[in-house]
Formats: C-alpha cells, sequence, structure tokens
C-alpha cells in the first residue's frame, strides 16, 4: 500500500502521531479524539513505508472489544498480520509457548475466578466471609498482586497506601498467603501470576528473551493510563533496552486506581524518555459541542491529583450543534425510572435505535429498576457484564452447531443458511414469551445479525451499496440473497467460521440490539447517541466509600467518562428518596454544581411531578410499595392475592396471537405483571383498565376492547397487525 495513501484523512495532530514512526511516542488523547484511527494509521503508515515489518508488531489494549476493533481497522489498510492483544492474551501466548523450556512439567490450569480457591483459603485460615466477603477478598488479593505486594508485605504496604481492606489487614493477609499456597500446590495459575511468571521468564532466561524481542520489535498500548506496576513490569520485560514504544492515554480517563492502575506512567512518560514525541489530540470527533461543553467543565473544577492526572485535555467540538442536556430531579426512583423509560421510548418513536441508547449508573445494583421499567415499557434491553456472550450456553450450542455444518457445505452462502441452522436452536421470526427465553433469542439474533454482517463486508470491495444496504435494513430483519446492486453476496460457511474462530478466542462478541444498561466502568470505550446518568445524587457519585480527595476526584473522571460516552443526546437525573413518600433527604451529586439550572426552576418541575406521582400502597396489608412490579400489581409480592387462574391463561394465549400477528415480542404487546395485575383486578370497563399500570393511552386504544372482552368471558377480536404499539403510560 502507498504509504502516504494511508494518511489521507487524518486531522493534523492526528498526522503528526502517524509520521512519528520511530523512538517514543506519546499520544494524550482526549475522548472522542480518533486514537485509535490515530494509532492504527500510525502501524499501517509504519509497515508501509518498511520500517516495520507486521508480524513485528505488538499493539496491546485493555479488552477484547478493543483488539478486536485494533485487527479490523488493520486488516482493512493493509496490515492484517499485526498482533493486536490483551496483556493477558499475549502474556498467555508466550508462556504457554515457551513453558516446555522454561519450566517443564505440566502446564499450570487457568483460572478465570479467584472465588473457589478464596473461599478455601479462608477456610482453612478460619476466617469467616459471605460471597460478598469473597470478592472484596478477592479484589484485594488482585490488588496486592499486581502492586507486587506479597502476603508477608501486606499489612505494611495497604497501611502506607491509605487503603482501606475489606476486614482486618492481618486476617487479608493471612487469607493471601494460604490462597497463594493452594494455587501452588494445585498448579492454578490466575491473570496476574501469569503475567508475572512471563516477565520473570523473559528477565530470568535470556535465550527467550532475546527470541521474543526479535519477534516483537514494535509496541503500542492502548489506554496508557490503566497500566499497573505488574503490566509495567510486563512492558519492560517486552521492550528490553529498545525504545520503539508508543503509548496512548488520556489521563483524565483514569478510573481504576483502586485496582492498581496509575496515570503515572503516561504523565511521566516524557520525564523517562526525554526525547519522546509528545502529541495531544483535542478534537473531539464524537460530541457535540453541549456535551463537550459540559465534558470540559466536569474537568475544569477537578482538584490537583496525584500522578499528574490533573492534567486534563480541553476538548474541541467538532460536531454541529444539538440539543441541551437535560438535568432533571425526581421525588424517588421509581419515578426516575418510568420517566427515564418513558424519554427512551420517544426517542425510539423519533428513529434513534434502541441499541444507540444507554441508561449508565455507579453500581450494578441501580440496574433493576431500570429493567423493570424498560420491560414494562416494552423496551428491549441487554445488561453489560453479565455472562460473556461466547460463554452462553446456546452460543456454544450454536457455535457447535455451525462448526459441524461447516464439514458437509463450507462454499454454502452464509446468508440465509446461518439463520436456517439456528432456528431449531431457538431463532424464530419474531421474539418468544418470557425474559429467559426472550435472552436466548436475542443471543441467536445477534449470531445471525454476525452472519449477515460479515457477507456484506466482504462484497464491500465488490460494491458500494452493500454496506448502505446493511445499515438501512431493520436490526435482526434477514438480508436478501442478493445486494442492490443485483449481485449475490458470496460470503460462505468457511469464512463465516473462521471469523467466529477468531472472535471465541478473542471474545469479540457482536454487538445486540436493545438499550444498554451498564455501569459507568463497564460504559469506558463505549459510545453511544444518547446516554441517560441516573441516580446522580451525594453517597452513589461520589460513592460513600470515597474519602479522600484522591479518590473523590477518581468519582469525578467517572463521572467525566459517563459524559464523554454521548454522542448527541445527555441525560443527568436524580431522586430525593428512594421509595414514592419517603423522606426526601437526598442531594444531587456535588459534581453537577455549575452545570445543572438554577434550583427554582427545578422545585417547579418537581412540584408538577410530585402531583402526577402516586404513593402505591399495598391493598392488601396497607405497606407502601417501592418496587415496580410490586407497584403494578397493587400488592407486595409476598402478600397472598386471589386471581382467575383461567383468565390470565386466555390472557396470555390472546397475547401470544397478538404478538404474532404483529410481529413483535409477546412483551412488547403487555409484560406478564401486566397481565397478572388485569387477572387480580378485573376490570369491566375502560376507566378501570387505565388505572393498570402498564396500560397507557396508547396501549388502551389498541388493545382496550380485547381485554376487557377476555375480562368478562366473552370472545375478544381478532387481532391485526398494526405492528409495534409506543408505550404511553
Amino acid at each position: 500500500m502507498d504509504p502516504d495513501r494511508v494518511l489521507e484523512g487524518l486531522d493534523p495532530e492526528q498526522l503528526e502521531a502517524a509520521r512519528a514512526l520511530r523512538g517514543p511516542v506519546c499520544i494524550l488523547a482526549g475522548a472522542g479524539t480518533g486514537k485509535t484511527r490515530a494509532i492504527t494509521h500510525r502501524i499501517a503508515h509504519a509497515v508501509a513505508s518498511g520500517v516495520v515489518a507486521e508480524q513485528q508488531v505488538l499493539a496491546v489494549t485493555f479488552t477484547t472489544r478493543a483488539a478486536g476493533e485494533m485487527r479490523g481497522r488493520l486488516r482493512a489498510l493493509g496490515a492484517p498480520r499485526v498482533q493486536a492483544r490483551t496483556f493477558h492474551a499475549a502474556a498467555l501466548r508466550q508462556l504457554s509457548f515457551f513453558w516446555p523450556q522454561a519450566v517443564g512439567g505440566p502446564q499450570p490450569t487457568l483460572i478465570d475466578s479467584k472465588i473457589q480457591v478464596v473461599a478455601r483459603a479462608a477456610h482453612g485460615c478460619g476466617v469467616d466471609a459471605d460471597r460478598t466477603g469473597l470478592r472484596d477478598l478477592a479484589s484485594e488479593i488482585e490488588w496486592a498482586k499486581v502492586t507486587q505486594i506479597r502476603p508477608a508485605d501486606y499489612e505494611k504496604a495497604v497501611a502506607k497506601a491509605g487503603r482501606t481492606p475489606p476486614m482486618q489487614a492481618g486476617e487479608v493477609a493471612r487469607v493471601f498467603e494460604g490462597y497463594e499456597e493452594i494455587r501452588r500446590e494445585r498448579n492454578l495459575l490466575d491473570f496476574e501470576s501469569m503475567l508475572e511468571l512471563t516477565a520473570a521468564m523473559l528477565l530470568e532466561r535470556p535465550e527467550i528473551a532475546e527470541r521474543v524481542r526479535s519477534q516483537y520489535r514494535y509496541f503500542v498500548v492502548d489506554e496508557f493510563q490503566d497500566v499497573n506496576p505488574l503490566q509495567k513490569l510486563l512492558l519492560d520485560a517486552w521492550l528490553g533496552d529498545r525504545d520503539d514504544l508508543c503509548v496512548v492515554g488520556d489521563p483524565s480517563q483514569t478510573i481504576y486506581s483502586f485496582a492498581g492502575a496509575t496515570p503515572a506512567y503516561l504523565t511521566r512518560f516524557a520525564d523517562a524518555y526525554p526525547h519522546a514525541t509528545v502529541v495531544r489530540l483535542v478534537r473531539d470527533y464524537r460530541s457535540t459541542p453541549q456535551v463537550v461543553r459540559v465534558a470540559n467543565e466536569v474537568l475544569r473544577r477537578a482538584r490537583p491529583a496525584a500522578g499528574g492526572a490533573e492534567a486534563g485535555l480541553e476538548l474541541v467540538a467538532q460536531r454541529p450543534d444539538g440539543p441541551d442536556p437535560s438535568y432533571t430531579e425526581y421525588d424517588d426512583e421509581p419515578a426516575e425510572a418510568t420517566s427515564v423509560a418513558r424519554r427512551i421510548a420517544a426517542l425510539i418513536e423519533t428513529g434513534t435505535p434502541a441499541r444507540e441508547i444507554a441508561v449508565l449508573f455507579r453500581t450494578n445494583s441501580q440496574s433493576a429498576a431500570y429493567e423493570q421499567a424498560l420491560a414494562d415499557a416494552g423496551i428491549p434491553f441487554t445488561v453489560r457484564g453479565a455472562t460473556r456472550f461466547f460463554e452462553r450456553p446456546e452460543i456454544k450450542q450454536a457455535v457447535h452447531t455451525l462448526r459441524g455444518a461447516r464439514q458437509g457445505g463450507g462454499s454454502d452462502p452464509i446468508v440465509g443458511t446461518v439463520r436456517h441452522l439456528l432456528a431449531p436452536l431457538g431463532l424464530t421470526a419474531t421474539a418468544p414469551e418470557g425474559r429467559q427465553a426472550r435472552e436466548r433469542w436475542e443471543s441467536l439474533a445477534a449470531l445471525a445479525q454476525l452472519a449477515d454482517d460479515i457477507a456484506v463486508e466482504r462484497h464491500r470491495g465488490e460494491c458500494g451499496l452493500g454496506a448502505a444496504g446493511a445499515a438501512d435494513r431493520p436490526q435482526n430483519a434477514p438480508l436478501g440473497g442478493n445486494c442492490a446492486c443485483g449481485r449475490p453476496y458470496t460470503a460462505t460457511l468457511d469464512d463465516f467460521a473462521e471469523e467466529l474462530d477468531a472472535r471465541v478466542a478473542t471474545e469479540h462478541a457482536p454487538e445486540m440490539e436493545g438499550v444498554t444498561l451498564a455501569s459507568l466502568h463497564a460504559a469506558k470505550g463505549l459510545e453511544w447517541d444518547a446516554v441517560f446518568l441516573v441516580g446522580l445524587t451525594e453517597g452513589m457519585m461520589p460513592i460513600i466509600y470515597a474519602e479522600t480527595d484522591e479518590q473523590v476526584e477518581e468519582e469525578r473522571r467517572l463521572f467525566y467518562v459517563g459524559v464523554t460516552r454521548a454522542r448527541e443526546y445527555l441525560s443527568a437525573s436524580w431522586s430525593l428518596a428512594r421509595s414514592p413518600g419517603g423522606r426526601k433527604t437526598r442531594k444531587p451529586s456535588r459534581f453537577l454544581d455549575g452545570l445543572r439550572p438554577a434550583s427554582p426552576s427545578l422545585a417547579a418541575g418537581r412540584r408538577e411531578r410530585s402531583r402526577s406521582a402516586k404513593t402505591v400502597r399495598c391493598r392488601i396489608c396497607g405497606n407502601t410499595l417501592t418496587e415496580a412490579a410490586e407497584r403494578k400489581l397493587a400488592r407486595c409480592l409476598t402478600c397472598p392475592a386471589d386471581y382467575d387462574e383461567e383468565l390470565l391463561e386466555r390472557l396470555r394465549e390472546w397475547r401470544k396471537a397478538t404478538a404474532a400477528a404483529q410481529k413483535v415480542p409477546a412483551y412488547v404487546v403487555f409484560t406478564d405483571a401486566t397481565l397478572q395485575a388485569v387477572a387480580e383486578h378485573v376490570p369491566s370497563s375502560t376507566a378501570q383498565l387505565s388505572r393498570i399500570s402498564g396500560v397507557g393511552a396508547v396501549k388502551l386504544e389498541r388493545y382496550g376492547e380485547a381485554v376487557l372482552a377476555l375480562c368478562a368471558g366473552e370472545e375478544p377480536p381478532a387481532p391485526d397487525g398494526v405492528g409495534e404499539p409506543d408505550d404511553e403510560q
């Protein structure tokens, strides 16, 4: 490839980074400034210019998703053989290859989770810990290992660091020591030991180090602000006395200090390499000027922090104007969740795809209210951080089926064939009823969508219409056999199997359809058209455990990460009480100071919402109801309830037929909780039916006659195919 063509389309700062081909290079890249574009074009330019062979490049990042994206871009730039891996994947590959030579004997078993081993160690030490306590102990052991602290030194180290351990430091040290003993006795390898052993192998065996260093001569490290001391040790072992190292990162996105990461390696890079080239990327191509202003204001109010993390980059927006961010205060959590779901429904109605919307929160415990609110509104969603895609039973079964089909028909086209093969596993034309069945269907649909996307990608070189045709069709809609140009899509099962093998090996999952629910930590590295930041109260943002100035500033950076995930729509909200009728003692997050409007307008809005929000009490015991499902039923889930089981079954059968006629998932018509409420209340009029939560004006108009007929024991009118209903409650 022509080296100059690789540089086409880069802005001046990206171009400066891409042309800095040799020696140490530090790219300080703000959120949305095209850092991946800069480093992949730099690598491709180095390869095209003959500076380095592509097999000699090792690009290291922190997530399999980022590594997969980097490989895809490099492949498109003509450098498909560049190795882009996570630290752990690269270390495991080298350690496994050299194990017979460096250590000998049976290779250790890699453990994904420390919990079981920690539990045995705790029991052996007489330390009593529940599952939550065991998770905290495992996290503390990880921190100690990545910061190179041994069990004997743990108590002194934790005191020096000012760290608050999950239990008495002496008990943690004993469990830590017991954990390491069990791990060695059973020949187990955790992720930290993997990095440590790989570094030790390179440092202690010169002949092995020489082979690795002759293989990899050109290093790029993404998200360098997240590097911990153990990863830095391994990186230094890879480098030896060389300096062909390019690092890229943003000190303002340092959010893993609690796990041992430090931005000092990034902010002090020029001190370590005085002759380094330093490039700053500040042109934000992701977010509108309105979102960028919020992001800059968040950093402007930051206090100086240790390790240079205060060196924030002021972003310069490149996109056209968009809507102003919204700041909304609610009386209680259920009101906040319900309102967010309604606003999401409005966005989807006006054309924003569900997959381009995210609800982000500080802790995973906040997810449940939004899962229920979105389900009640008939909005599909995915929870990020759940079981990894390729570990799901239905996906394992699907991959096995597809690999088997390849043996007898590897040249068969994937368009149509993949969906046909997945149909017996549960990939129907529409989503089935039930949460578990729906999640299984969505996983299979994502796999089928991936096959269609690969077909389009392979066709891209033959015509310019393939990509557009794929982008225009609805998510999960089958792809026709021919492109709009008239030519057939030619990708085969062999092509798909090859891509699947690569994705399974690197855990590079396809995108799932639906609104994303995720913690702020899990959202890092992602972006959406619309982002709802929820639960922004003191004690949650910053979290109550953030006591020192450094800890509070890390929480501010986490908030900054949340803000910069939004391309166009940004919503910030908080509630004054946990439950309806509760004491309104919560305060909005201090990070909103200077961002949100003055309090009078908020107070007016709150009074309006207060009039519409009702305290719902259990019709059986009289207690105030806080959970969405309980409020829908007007009773505690634990309180006994009489209902017509035959009516409930008729309602379910009617819903199934209606969903099939309209080609929508059953929960879009009515959720299980809404049908249960109808069966318990047995409404006899439109007014009574409208008072049931989940039956809004549109659904009342569309389905009211049929539901009331069923409640009266009559035959409902035949369902029609009117398409997906709105949800207005």
